[in-house]
């Protein structure tokens, strides 16, 4: 397979796993902000969908303050923004363009009406009760798109590519929710395990569909020792760190055969070392220092995986 074609399937499954992280970002953000608060945690709230995308700086360059208002429009349909969910959806439909001849009709079709409906929102000004509803369609599409790819696609080089980016992109998502939730949501002494701290953990759980999960697994409170080693250490939940490295660990050598790579080396470390860590060890050196550690390795990763499939000269990206 050329290294292009490669490179579109990979940033294509990407996008789509972007689009509809934003989507649970933001219903799980709006939907807390309804939970009464003081006014510190309720201004607060609405930073951590810029925090987890990296997009306060450029929000706060066109937005005189952080509200509902402008973030909603900031990351859902703001054209300009190049993570809100419109631009995934058409930079995933750019992707897929590139390589219709190596995805199938179906997947094709559901990424092309997704961004055509898409694109008749994004100069509309819908109310709160359509973006609910936005989001969940959102989440629905992302969906239908990896059902569909399950369901049709052959399993050869191009499938492989495309969950990859899938993986990668779901792994960095979830550190990034978590750690702002430890980090830049955390409450004050006071406040530590009482209501709102609570429904903010239940909102992390949520906003990555291990709310039943987490019940499953535990039949518990929620504690936040807890919730990070289900998010981090678990290697059975889908949006879970472990098994998202496994994976990608798994398709890297699948792809790379017998050559060996620096991606397949750092996914293999990676996911080593979330297969052996205890949490009581990760909360001892700090959760958000763990964290920041393994964003900064997954773009490593990401750097590591373009360097060997997709940059100029790499040849056939797979044997």
């Amino acid at each position: 397979m050329l290294s292009r074609t490669a490179s579109d399937l990979y940033w294509m499954a990407r996008y789509v796993e972007r689009m509809e992280n934003a989507a649970r970002i933001l219903d799980v953000t709006y939907r807390m902000s309804l939970v009464p608060k003081d006014a510190r945690l309720a201004h607060q709230e609405w930073y951590a969908p810029l925090n987890i995308t990296g997009t306060l700086y450029p929000f706060g360059g066109r937005y005189s303050k952080v509200d509902a208002a402008g973030v909603l429009r900031f990351m859902a349909l703001d054209p300009d923004n190049p993570s809100s969910i419109v631009s995934c959806a058409r930079a995933a439909r750019e992707n897929a363009r590139a390589v219709r001849g190596s995805i199938t009709s179906e997947m094709w079709e559901v990424i092309n009406a997704t961004w055509l409906e898409l694109q008749k929102l994004a100069g509309s000004d819908p109310g709160s009760d359509r973006l609910l509803a936005l989001f969940d369609w959102v989440k629905e599409r992302s969906h239908l798109f990896r059902g569909v790819t399950v369901g049709t696609a052959l399993r050869d080089e191009a499938f492989h590519f495309n969950r990859l980016g899938t993986f990668i992109e779901r792994a960095d998502n979830t550190a990034r929710i978590l750690d702002v939730k430890y980090h830049v949501l955390l409450p004050s002494i006071q406040d530590v395990g009482g209501a709102v701290d609570y429904y903010q953990w239940a909102a992390v759980l949520r906003s990555v569909s291990a709310f039943e999960s987490y019940r499953k697994v535990y039949r518990d409170v929620i504690s936040p020792l807890k919730v990070a080693e289900l998010l981090v250490l678990r290697d059975d939940l889908p949006r879970g760190l472990h098994l998202c490295m496994g994976e990608a660990y798994d398709i890297l050598r699948h792809i790379s055969g017998p050559r060996p790579n620096e991606a397949v080396r750092l996914a293999g470390e990676m996911h080593a070392g979330l297969h052996f860590a205890r949490m009581e060890d990760i909360f001892s050196g700090g959760l958000h220092e763990y964290l920041t550690a393994f964003l900064s390795r997954i773009q490593r990763l990401g750097e590591a995986v373009h360097e060997a499939f997709f940059a100029r000269g790499a040849g056939a990206a797979a044997a």
